[in-house]
């Protein structure tokens, strides 16, 4: 995946995004009619979809864990579904980290299924009989919350603070996924992950919609002193300074970074000259634990990348836990009626 353009994150009228005006407006006009469509299939049980508004990353896998520990909490079995984005897989599959790697079926399905069951299917209605074969009763979608081929009884939308929705503009004049308006229509509540402008903006138009909003931060999964050697942290990710950021104020002593674009598969060149970095200035290496698993079961270089390399863990933390566990307990009991 490429790296976003700047001219996505000006809140101005930028000279590309007006030349992109035309492909946007008709890519627009086919997300949106799309959107509108009336879903294939209804699952069973009940569908959780943690989506996003824009391409790239704002934390959807993250919220996707912390919801399933609240299910949990609740005396559910929640399970994941994934397109596997970056994997290989066309077929549904159920994720066995032991035997599948990021390369066949994606690096998100890997993290999820250190939380439960994994079905990895292009195809999300075709996933329906794995799921249920692992005894789920809670499906909780990572992303696809576009597409209409299978019903979402509760969609939860995930917004970056510091990010919002960019130039507000549809791809590829602007990082939107579909219009705003038909994406808002169809979102009954929005998680702003951290703080900033753009993400106080998002609050007051959803907010101005009628949709619920939730706050909430990504934060270190464990406290720890770091050192006495400092580090050069890479992440490829859909905003790597956002990661280098979390480690500063984690008190994680940085002194160098190298960012790659979200789901960037590591090569063998990759991992030499990190490891030559870091050891000309006698760093240490660290990463985010999506990168991490993508280095899971490879061999030679990228073997002794992963070895040599520390992981940051994070987890979602919500302002406000409580109605997260009653927007679940309530589309559960709908769900059980309909």
């Amino acid at each position: 995946m490429i790296r976003p353009p700047h001219f996505w994150s000006l809140q101005r009228l930028s000279v590309p995004a007006l030349l992109l005006a035309p492909v946007a407006g008709l890519y627009g006009w086919v997300a949106g009619r799309r959107m509108r469509q009336k879903p294939k299939a209804t699952a069973a049980v009940p569908v959780i979809c943690v989506g996003n508004y824009v391409v790239g990353g704002a934390g959807k896998t993250p919220t996707a864990l912390a919801l399933a520990r609240i299910a949990r909490a609740q005396g559910l079995h929640p399970g994941f579904l994934t397109r596997g984005y970056g994997g290989t897989t066309r077929e549904p599959l159920v994720v066995d980290p032991d035997q599948h790697d990021a390369a066949r079926v994606g690096d998100e399905a890997l993290l999820l299924a250190e939380a439960g069951p994994v079905v990895v299917s292009p195809d999300r209605p075709a996933a329906l009989p794995l799921l249920a074969s692992q005894g789920v009763d809670l499906i909780i979608m990572d992303d696809g919350f576009q597409n209409p081929s299978l019903r979402k009884d509760l969609s939860l939308i995930v917004v970056d603070g510091a990010a919002g929705v960019g130039n507000g503009r549809v791809f590829p004049a602007g990082p939107l996924r579909a219009p705003l308006r038909t994406q808002i229509v169809r979102t009954d509540a929005v998680i702003v992950v951290g703080d900033g402008k753009p993400g106080d903006r998002m609050v007051r138009r959803v907010s101005r919609a009628g949709k619920v909003v939730l706050k909430a931060k990504l934060e270190p999964a464990a406290l720890r002193v770091w050192g006495p050697r400092s580090f050069l942290a890479f992440a490829g990710i859909g905003r790597p300074e956002k990661f280098f950021n979390t480690l500063d104020a984690a008190g994680v002593p940085l002194t160098d970074v190298k960012g790659f674009p979200d789901h960037h598969a590591y090569t063998a060149e990759d991992a030499r000259r990190l490891i030559a970095r870091a050891d000309a200035d006698k760093l240490d290496l660290i990463t985010t634990s999506k990168d991490y698993v993508r280095l899971a079961r490879q061999d030679g270089d990228l073997a002794a990348l992963r070895a040599r390399t520390k992981v940051f863990d994070v987890r979602m933390h919500f302002e406000n836990e409580a109605r997260i566990g009653a927007l679940i307990a309530d589309v559960v009991r709908r769900v059980a009626t309909r």
